[in-house]
């Protein structure tokens, strides 16, 4: 397979010079930093060719053998580049950079210096009722924080914290790796003090020096009112605390709202269904609606037919992020047909029942319309 042009790669001139080259290659390989594009199958293969590029271009002797003679000329020299004994994107990235490509001369970032705590997920369930009111809620999680004993410096209390030896402070080494494409000089964080500069001359006797332990907290959270299922409120500066000085991570506080044996929840509405005795669907009837906040009158129209529904304004759920505005309750319409008669209930139906016309009986709507309005909402 044919090779690129090395400069067509890296998208620099013929006339780049060192410093153009190592900034190309370096945009190049953040770009394809499996941290950051985790999508592209073909990553490997492209870094592959950037890292052939550089290694081309970056030294003055193949360099000047690929510009006269090409690709060619290298393997017939044996100075092309080779990366088949890398196994993985990951092991260039370490070849180069260090650490999978963090770290190192290209400014990857790396393990040095302060970095930030990660975040912490908790879930938490509340009734309907918290839901709308809005509730205080006590969260307990896991959480690693700087060490209660040596209050983060690893070194037991009372004893002296030292200049790192292996690094002299600097909390950094240079490092050389032999690759099959030539030897690479990076800088790692110091194995020893891990990239602080200093180690206790006694470590902690509760975390090892490490600095930092297991610890139980406790925070309460506000739960908004008009919460939905499925949301998550960020406590910031919450989560697990960050290494060398570097801010915490957040909590995640994840809501879910228990079934109400009553309420349906739909967006910002309620739905609920009231039973209603035949006569008084038929007759109309004043009658008590139970809702989240207490009871409500309802007047049920006379002729009310199984399944209509009764809107009660303002009764739903409150919107977040709005003041004073809130949802609706629906109330469905459940006429219940009576039963176990005596028999002068049956003696009362049977008189209206022989009393009932067309005009009495006749639906407003098709059998059909009705199936499709059932089926299909």
């Amino acid at each position: 397979m044919t090779k690129r042009d090395c400069y067509e790669v890296l998208g620099v001139g013929r006339e780049a010079d060192e410093g153009e080259v190592k900034k190309a290659f370096r945009k190049l390989a953040r770009e394809l930093h499996p941290d950051v594009n985790n999508h592209d199958p073909d990553a490997e293969e492209k870094f592959k060719e950037a890292a052939e590029a550089y290694e081309i271009l970056s030294d003055p002797e193949r360099r000047q053998v690929y510009d006269r003679y090409g690709h060619d000329g290298l393997r017939r020299g044996g100075q092309s580049p080779n990366f088949e004994g890398f196994g993985s994107i990951s092991d260039l990235f370490e070849a180069f950079f260090g650490g999978g490509g963090g770290g190192g001369g290209f400014g990857f970032g790396g393990g040095m210096g302060p970095r930030p705590g990660g975040d912490v997920q908790v879930a938490v369930e509340i009734d309907l009722e918290q839901a709308v009111a809005g509730t205080p809620v006590d969260v307990r999680y896991e959480v690693v924080d700087r060490c209660e004993r040596c209050h983060g410096n690893g070194a037991e209390p009372g004893t002296p914290i030292k200049t790192c030896d292996r690094c002299h402070g600097n909390g950094v080494l240079q490092a050389v790796s032999r690759t099959p494409f030539g030897q690479i000089a990076r800088t790692v964080s110091c194995d020893v003090c891990g990239g602080d500069g200093k180690v206790a001359e006694k470590r902690c006797s509760r975390c090892n020096g490490r600095g930092r332990e297991v610890l139980t907290h406790a925070v309460s959270v506000d739960i908004p009112a008009g919460i939905s299922e499925g949301q998550r409120i960020r406590v910031s500066g919450r989560g697990h605390a960050g290494d060398a000085g570097g801010p915490s991570g957040d909590l995640f506080v994840h809501v879910s709202i228990r079934p109400h044996e009553r309420f349906i929840r739909d967006g910002n509405d309620l739905v609920t269904a009231l039973d209603v005795p035949a006569p008084m669907a038929a007759l109309g009837a004043k009658l008590v609606v139970p809702t989240l906040e207490g009871d409500e009158d309802l007047h049920v129209r006379p002729g009310t037919q199984p399944g209509e529904t009764y809107e009660l304004r303002g009764r739903g759920m409150p919107l977040l992020r709005r003041p004073g505005r809130r949802g609706d309750m629906r109330v469905i319409v459940n006429v219940v047909i009576p039963r176990q008669l005596s028999d002068e209930q049956k003696k009362l139906m049977q008189r209206l029942a022989d009393t009932m016309t067309d005009a009495n009986t006749k639906s407003e709507e098709s059998v059909f319309a009705k199936l499709k309005r059932v089926l299909h909402g």
